[in-house]
C-alpha cells in the first residue's frame, strides 16, 4: 500500500498533467479558430447552423473548394450520412447509416447537427424550423440529427461550391 503522502503527491501530478492537458487544447483551439477565421472558404462555412471553426478548417482541408463532388448528396454518401438503399421490384426500403467514408468528418457533423437541434429556438433563425418540425414529428431523435446530419453536409458543400454564405434565405431545395 502506498502511503497517504505518497498517494497525495501522485494525485497532485495528475492534476497538473490535467491542467497543462488543458492549457495545450485551449492552445490548439485558439489557433484553429485563428486560421478559419483567415481562410475564406472557412468563414462561409462557418454561417452554416452548426459549423464551427474545427468542422470547418477540416471540411476545407479535406475538399477544398467541393469541387471533387458533382452535388450535394455526392458529398453525404462520401461521409456515410446517406441510408442503405434496399431495393426489390417498385419497393424501396431505407435502413441505418451507410457509414462509409469519413469517420471524423462525419462525427463533426452529427455533434454539429446535435448542437443546432439542442437550440430550438435558433430554428428559424435559420430557415430550418419547418423541416426540422415536421420531421421531429415523425423521426426518432437520432435517426432525425443523422438526417439533420446530411442535410449540413449538403449544405456545406453548396457554399464552398458555389462561393456563397449561407443565410436564412438559402434555397434548401437547391441544396441537391
Amino acid at each position: 500500500m502506498c502511503s497517504p503522502r505518497a498517494w497525495a503527491a501522485f494525485v497532485e501530478e495528475l492534476a497538473d498533467d490535467w491542467r497543462r492537458l488543458d492549457d495545450r487544447v485551449d492552445a490548439v483551439t485558439g489557433e484553429v479558430q485563428a486560421l478559419a477565421r483567415q481562410d475564406e472558404g472557412c468563414r462561409r462555412l462557418m454561417s452554416v447552423p452548426g459549423i464551427g471553426a474545427l468542422t470547418a478548417s477540416a471540411v476545407v482541408a479535406t475538399i477544398g473548394n467541393g469541387a471533387a463532388f458533382t452535388k450535394g448528396r455526392d458529398f453525404g454518401a462520401w461521409l456515410g450520412l446517406v441510408p442503405k438503399q434496399l431495393s426489390t421490384g417498385d419497393r424501396t426500403i431505407l435502413g441505418r447509416l451507410s457509414k462509409r467514408g469519413n469517420k471524423y468528418m462525419r462525427t463533426l457533423f452529427i455533434i454539429g447537427a446535435r448542437a443546432v437541434l439542442a437550440k430550438p429556438g435558433s430554428w428559424a433563425k435559420f430557415g430550418l424550423e419547418g423541416w426540422l418540425a415536421a420531421a421531429a414529428k415523425r423521426l426518432h431523435h437520432n435517426v432525425l440529427a443523422a438526417a439533420l446530419a446530411n442535410k449540413l453536409a449538403r449544405i456545406a458543400w453548396s457554399v464552398l461550391y458555389h462561393g456563397r454564405s449561407f443565410a436564412r434565405d438559402f434555397e434548401l431545395q437547391s441544396v441537391s
